[in-house]
């Protein structure tokens, strides 16, 4: 496993959440262990998730002393967190070498959802979004991303709940951190860790085509998001300039080849700007590319006000006309249900404010 390396620093002990449990096994093996010594490392991490190898009891002296040596636990500072009137979470972390990330905590009728960030920043640039306010700093390490998971569930524990549902949808892109995403994603679902459900995982991409394609190969069960946001090449490269990497045409048909890969449907995010590419010959066309895909799910979402940018929210009625147009054309269509909005709980919203006093 790759080591944590950050800018003007030296190179890092990996964390100790960056290991699978497969290689948490060849680890201690190599290290003269037992390879169940591996397991009971898993175990203390997610089941009992303790927060230093002292507490790890049943480890013989050595090995603990090892791990102390080789791995660091991460470091999620506790900047800020606001809780709204709806139940939901919102931590700014602070991470040990100065940058700041969001994690949510999002509470249903079904459950508690986390929504976890993948990356410091964010070099997409949709123009609509927060998170792309500065730029991309740099990737998380697949236990950065997986300690977000776990300070949640810490925090639940106090009330014998727990993480049911996982959304990767963040700061940062997932599909740009790829491999750590991967890594993240396998312990999250391990019966012996987190053990949460596959289909109650779903990873959101703003179109990275070859890793549609390689996550359609994965041959998992986690959902799978598009964020699509306009129905043609012209409008949705003025919205989001990664429409110029991977133009809308080879889009669909990245999500054409997920769908017959994986006999999956998928959600087509659609964030509703006033004006802009919320009418109805918008909601038409849209329709018409996404009718021929079986069981295609859109998610309308008004777009949530940022200072810096200049959109406006698509009044009520117009949210309604979108969707019935969608629905006449045999597309099913959802408006996500507002969370959080009294905490700035929108993605890179809270770390804005925090960059503007001059952090990281």
């Amino acid at each position: 496993m790759d080591s944590v390396q950050t800018k003007g620093t030296t190179e890092k002990k990996p964390y100790v959440y960056d290991f699978t449990l497969e290689e948490w096994q060849e680890w201690v093996k190599q290290n003269g262990e037992a390879a169940f010594r591996g397991g009971q490392i898993f175990d203390w991490l997610y089941v009992k998730r303790v927060s230093s190898f002292a507490e790890m009891t049943n480890l013989p002296k050595s090995l603990r002393e090892k791990l102390t040596e080789q791995f660091d636990f991460v470091t999620l500072t506790e900047v800020t967190h606001y809780r709204s009137k709806d139940g939901t979470v919102k931590f700014l972390f602070e991470l040990s070498d100065g940058n700041a990330i969001e994690t949510v905590i999002m509470k249903h009728n079904y459950g508690n959802s986390v929504c976890v960030t993948t990356q410091v920043g964010c070099r997409v640039g949709c123009t609509f979004c927060a998170s792309t306010l500065g730029g991309l700093k740099r990737n998380l390490s697949p236990g950065e991303i997986i300690a977000q998971v776990v300070k949640a569930q810490q925090l639940l524990d106090a009330t014998e709940e727990r993480v049911s549902s996982i959304v990767i949808m963040g700061i940062g892109e997932p599909f740009e951190n790829y491999d750590a995403v991967m890594t993240f994603l396998k312990v999250m679902i391990h019966p012996k860790g987190l053990n949460i459900g596959q289909r109650h995982i779903t990873v959101s991409t703003s179109g990275i085509v070859p890793n549609i394609y390689r996550f359609a190969d994965e041959d998992t069960q986690i959902n799978l998001a598009i964020s699509i946001h306009a129905p043609n090449d012209a409008l949705r490269s003025k919205l989001m300039p990664v429409n110029r990497r991977f133009p809308f045409a080879d889009l669909i048909e990245a999500c054409r080849y997920y769908v017959a890969k994986t006999g999956r449907r998928i959600t087509f995010e659609y964030a509703l700007m006033g004006g802009v590419n919320d009418q109805p010959e918008h909601a038409e066309e849209l329709a018409q590319v996404l009718k021929t895909f079986p069981h295609a799910h859109v998610n309308l979402i008004p777009v949530n006000f940022v200072s810096e940018r200049n959109f406006v929210r698509t009044e009520r009625d117009d949210i309604f006309t979108f969707q019935r147009i969608l629905e006449r054309n045999k597309v099913n269509a959802t408006i996500r249900r507002e969370q959080g909005s009294d905490i700035a709980a929108a993605c890179g919203q809270l770390r804005a404010k925090h960059m503007e006093s001059g952090a990281r």
